[in-house]
């Protein structure tokens, strides 16, 4: 089954939820036990991006945590691509880093990579666990700051803003000789999911 996540131009990735071996219910309540809520990843843009095509490329973004692969569109000859996309993940284990990586798409050969970025979601459910109702608009809640453990361009911010709790996080590429890549972290809370 697979569910059209969203985004600002109605496009985006798409969520894969696993398929039962078994008769149906079995495999779907056990996620659902499991599942603490739906985490969105919107990736907003690249920044520099690395250049594979003769004087550009043709960037997409691929995010994986665990089994799940989601993709964005492919922006056509841009190293500072805008994608605005949103990208839906289940988490079940908080544990579990994401994966970023920024693919050339390319029409006759294999899609060149073009740099890849890891981080860590506990920082941001640890935020969302807090649960603090009524903070005025804009309260930074907690800071993360660029270290060799991490792939943070700069400081990064959870913050509550117009009521949710979102972090947004510009990633430095690795494996590549330039790049960086913006997104957003926001939460969705599933009715009927284990939440947090």
């Amino acid at each position: 089954m697979y569910c059209r996540s969203r985004s600002n131009k109605q496009r985006g990735g798409t969520m894969k939820v696993p398929d039962s071996p078994s008769p149906g219910k079995k495999k779907k309540s056990s996620l659902m036990e499991n599942l603490l809520g739906l985490l969105r990843v919107r990736v907003k843009r690249g920044i520099n991006l690395a250049v594979r095509d003769v004087r550009s490329s043709d960037p997409y973004v691929v995010v994986k945590m665990g089994k799940q692969k989601l993709k964005t569109r492919v922006i056509k000859k841009d190293v500072n691509p805008e994608w605005h996309e949103d990208l839906t993940l289940y988490i079940t284990d908080p544990n579990v880093p994401v994966k970023l990586t920024v693919y050339d798409h390319d029409t006759f050969t294999k899609d060149d990579k073009m740099g890849d970025a890891e981080f860590e979601i506990n920082p941001f459910i640890e935020a969302l666990r807090l649960d603090l109702p009524g903070l005025p608009n804009g309260t930074i809640i907690t800071r993360e700051q660029p270290s060799k453990h991490n792939c943070l361009a700069e400081e990064t911010f959870i913050t509550y803003t117009d009521g949710k709790v979102i972090q947004d996080m510009c990633l430095r590429l690795k494996h590549v000789e330039c790049g960086e890549v913006e997104i957003q972290l926001q939460w969705i809370d599933l009715p009927g999911s284990k939440g947090l």
